[in-house]
């Protein structure tokens, strides 16, 4: 199982809220910064942008708060592959504070040649690489949908 350990930020006083705890909208900042050491890692960060032109995109987005999170604080993000295919990256991470899981997120991913203006394959070398990180088994919160059931 490949859980990549890349991103670590302190929980800044200006994410919390009147309640004294992170807003929720921070906790997706968190991850985002965190896309940026998982794209270095693979290859496809601002160096590649710069040389190609390609970037990776956020199609969309899915978050799970699990518990909450006070500071002070050191938010540990945890990467894994959930799939890919050419074009697309399913990528999760996980926040964890001491060692407890505080909230997940999935991101679909888009590789897309801004200068072209529309996707692209991404490297041989980077899809080999993104599909050897494939986790051969999903966490039970994968791919979850929200939703109230609807009496009829």
């Amino acid at each position: 199982m490949t859980i990549l350990s890349l991103h670590a930020e302190p929980v800044q006083d200006s994410w919390l809220d009147a309640y004294g705890h992170m807003n929720e909208a921070y906790y997706l900042v968190a991850f985002s910064n965190a896309a940026w050491p998982f794209q270095d890692h693979f290859g496809i960060g601002t160096e590649y942008f710069d040389a190609t032109g390609c970037a990776i995109y956020t199609l969309e987005t899915h978050l799970r708060y699990v518990d909450e999170v006070r500071a002070p604080a050191v938010l540990e993000i945890k990467s894994m592959v959930f799939g890919s295919d050419a074009k697309r990256i399913h990528v999760a991470h996980s926040m964890e504070v001491d060692g407890r899981e505080r909230a997940t997120v999935e991101f679909m991913m888009l590789h897309y040649d801004t200068r072209a203006g529309r996707p692209a394959p991404m490297p041989d070398d980077v899809q080999a690489a993104l599909k050897s990180a494939q986790l051969p088994q999903l966490p039970d919160w994968a791919g979850r949908s929200i939703g109230l059931d609807r009496k009829k």
